[in-house]
């Protein structure tokens, strides 16, 4: 079985799903750290809502899917902060094809995107619970940094510099 990527719209149908996969995985590990339960379906459904992904709309960004077997099976995003920063954002594969090396073609993929719209650094924020995340980064040569913004469940913060071909 083999993993192919390629630029999907955010809108489609294909990453809504696997947003919605991402944001219940994500939201049901807060909250059952913070509150010991799962997520409610309104505040699923009011969550998502929120937050469109247009940011990964070209010409400032972009969304990326992993297929696996054909599968739809994760994705990562990426956008411009400044013209020559990006944000690496959205990086998500599904449980059942964990440990297939997906993960590390979709964060490569992203970082080949941001060097496409001409970034010399990508920038990332992540949880604290979120460790295996934190594993991924570290293992692929971001270094943990100063944060670079302040949103509310960012706990850090990570960096890795992009050299242009």
């Amino acid at each position: 079985m083999t993993w192919t990527i390629a630029p999907e719209p955010y809108d489609s149908p294909v990453a809504a799903a696997l947003w919605r996969a991402y944001y219940m995985e994500v939201s049901d590990r807060w909250y059952l750290l913070h509150e010991g339960r799962r997520t409610e379906p309104d505040e699923l459904e009011r969550e998502i809502a929120a937050v469109s992904g247009a940011e990964l709309a070209p010409p400032g960004g972009q969304l990326l899917v992993g297929r696996y077997a054909g599968d739809p099976a994760g994705c990562a995003g990426v956008r411009l902060l400044e013209p020559d920063t990006a944000e690496l954002t959205r990086v998500f594969v599904h449980e059942r094809v964990r440990g297939t090396g997906g993960a590390p073609l979709l964060v490569a993929a992203a970082e080949d995107a941001a060097r496409a719209l001409g970034a010399r650094r990508l920038v990332l924020d992540t949880r604290s619970d979120l460790v295996e995340a934190r594993a991924l980064y570290a293992r692929l040569g971001y270094t943990e940094t100063a944060p670079h913004n302040d949103l509310v469940y960012a706990e850090h913060w990570f960096r890795k510099d992009l050299t242009l071909n």
